[in-house]
C-alpha cells in the first residue's frame, strides 16, 4: 500500500495514543500463565500484539477481544498445552524471544517461527542464556535464526550479565526463571525498559532489583489481575515530533505512559529546547504512570544523543533523526548499534530515505550524524516494511512543499493501525 502524503499549514488538537506495544504483550503473557480471569483495558490492537493473541490461543488459553478490551481465561502456566502447529510470531520480535523463555520450561516441544523480518533478526542472545539454563532449542544457524524449536523440560536458575542492553532478552531470562529451580538474576550493564518488572508485580510475582541486578525465585504461580495499558510513549513521539516541527502546531496527547525507563524522548526533547508541558495524572488499574504532554512548534537546537540514554529511547531514534534535521547545528547520535537490528537496520534506512527527501545526514558504525537546519523535498520513499521508519517519512512528508508518496505504509499497522486517521484529524489544511 502506498500513501500520497502532502505539506500542511498546521496541527493543531488532541491524540490518545494507542495503549503501549511492550505493556500489551506482557499483559496478554501474565494473563496466560496466571490463575483466573484477567481483563487488559486499552490493549493496542495491532498486528505485533495480535500474534502474541494468536500464540496463546494455540497454547490452549481463552482470550476474548472485543477492540481494545481483552479478556484471558488463565489456568496457570501448567494448563499451557502443546500447539498442534507451528506458533507465527508475525513480525513480533518481542513476542518470539518472550515466549522462548516461556515454552522453555514446558513439558512439550513448541517450533516458533515469523516472517522475512523476523528470520534476520539475531535470536542467539536468547538462545545462549536458555540453554545455559538446561532448555534445549535448535534453530537455523545453530538458533541463530529461526525458526527455533524448543523442547521445553527442567530448568535451573543462573546469574546472567547481559552483553547487550535488550529488554527483551533480560525478560526472555526472566520469564524462564520463574519456572526454573532456584533463583535466576540477569545483570545489566544499561538499564532498559522494566514492564516485565512491574507488570509481573501487578500479577502477584516476587521480583527484586537492586541496583542493575534483578532476581526471580523459581516455582511462583500468577493471579490473574486487572490491567490498564497506558498510551505508549513510542508511539507518541510521533506526534510530539510533528507538533515540534510543523509551523503552527500545537497537540496535547492524552493518557501517556511515563515510565522512567522509557521516556529518553522527552529528555532529548528538553535539551533542544522544545516548547512542552508535562501534566501527570492517574488512572484506575493503571499498568504504570501516565500523564497528558502537550507540545507546540519550536526553534529546537542541536544535541548529542548516546550512552546511558540509548536504551531509553532506541526505538524513537528514527524520529528524532527526523527533528535534528529541523535543528539549529550538527546533532550526533552514537552507542546505538543495536538500531541494526530491529525491524529493520534503522541507521541505513532512516539515512536512505531521509536523504531521499534532502536531508543532510550521514550513517557511522553507531549512529547518524544530522546537520541542520535543512529543507526537505518532496519525493517517493518506503518503510522497507518497518513500522516506526513508517511514521517517520509521514511526519517528514508535513513539512515538504512538494508531494511525498510513501511505499509499504501498511507497516504503520504494526503499532499504530489507526495513526493517518489520528493525522487528518490534525491537520490545518
Amino acid at each position: 500500500m502506498e500513501k500520497m502524503i502532502t505539506n500542511v499549514k498546521g496541527l493543531q488538537g488532541t491524540v490518545a495514543v494507542p495503549g503501549d506495544k511492550s505493556i500489551s504483550h506482557r499483559a496478554i503473557m501474565f494473563g496466560s500463565m496466571a490463575e483466573g480471569k484477567t481483563t487488559i483495558e486499552n490493549f493496542l490492537a495491532g498486528d505485533d500484539c495480535l500474534s502474541t493473541i494468536a500464540c496463546f490461543r494455540k497454547l490452549g488459553v481463552e482470550i476474548a477481544q472485543d477492540g481494545t478490551s481483552v479478556t484471558v481465561e488463565g489456568k496457570g502456566v501448567k494448563g499451557l498445552k502443546q500447539s498442534d502447529t507451528i506458533l507465527d510470531v508475525g513480525n513480533s520480535g518481542t513476542t518470539i524471544r518472550l515466549m522462548s523463555g516461556i515454552l522453555s520450561s514446558l513439558p512439550f516441544e513448541t517450533t516458533l517461527e515469523g516472517d522475512e523480518s523476523i528470520a534476520k533478526r539475531p535470536m542467539t542472545r536468547v538462545v545462549q542464556p536458555l540453554r545455559e539454563m538446561g532448555a534445549v532449542i535448535e534453530g537455523r544457524e545453530d538458533g541463530k535464526y529461526t525458526p527455533l524449536t524448543i523442547k521445553g523440560g527442567t530448568l535451573k536458575g543462573i546469574t546472567y550479565t547481559l552483553p547487550v542492553a535488550s529488554a527483551q532478552v533480560k525478560s526472555a531470562i526472566l520469564l524462564a526463571g520463574l519456572q526454573a529451580n532456584g533463583k535466576t538474576t540477569v545483570i545489566e550493564k544499561e538499564k532498559t525498559r522494566n514492564h516485565t518488572e512491574t507488570i509481573l508485580q501487578m500479577f502477584g510475582g516476587n521480583i527484586v532489583s537492586d541496583g542493575n541486578a534483578i532476581t526471580v525465585e523459581g516455582g511462583q504461580s500468577l493471579q490473574a489481575t486487572s490491567v490498564t495499558v497506558p498510551g505508549d510513549i513510542s508511539s507518541a513521539a510521533f506526534f510530539l515530533a510533528a507538533g515540534a516541527i510543523v509551523p503552527n502546531s500545537t497537540i496535547c496527547l492524552k493518557s501517556v505512559g511515563l515510565n522512567e525507563t522509557r521516556t529518553g524522548i522527552l529528555d532529548v526533547l528538553k535539551n533542544m529546547g522544545a516548547t512542552m508541558t508535562i501534566k501527570q495524572t492517574n488512572a484506575p488499574d493503571a499498568a504504570e504512570p501516565i500523564g497528558d504532554i502537550t507540545i507546540s512548534t519550536s526553534n529546537l537546537k542541536a544535541t548529542a544523543i548516546n550512552g546511558s540514554i540509548i536504551p531509553r529511547l532506541i526505538d524513537e531514534l528514527p524520529i528524532i533523526a527526523l527533528m535534528a534535521t529541523q535543528a539549529d547545528g550538527t546533532t550526533v547520535i552514537s552507542d546505538a548499534k543495536e538500531l541494526k537490528v530491529k525491524e529493520t537496520n534503522r541507521i541505513d534506512t532512516v539515512v536512505s530515505e531521509l536523504s531521499k527527501l534532502g536531508a543532510d545526514i550521514v550513517a557511522t558504525e553507531d549512529g547518524m550524524i544530522i546537520k541542520g537546519k535543512t529543507s526537505l523535498n518532496g519525493g517517493e520513499v518506503t518503510s522497507y516494511g518497518d513500522h516506526r521508519i513508517g511514521m517517520m517519512l509521514a511526519v517528514a512528508a508535513l513539512i515538504c512543499p512538494e508531494e511525498v508518496t510513501l511505499h509499504d505504509a501498511e507497516a504503520i499497522n504494526v503499532s499504530y493501525p489507526n495513526f493517518f486517521e489520528h493525522l487528518h484529524q490534525l491537520m490545518q489544511k
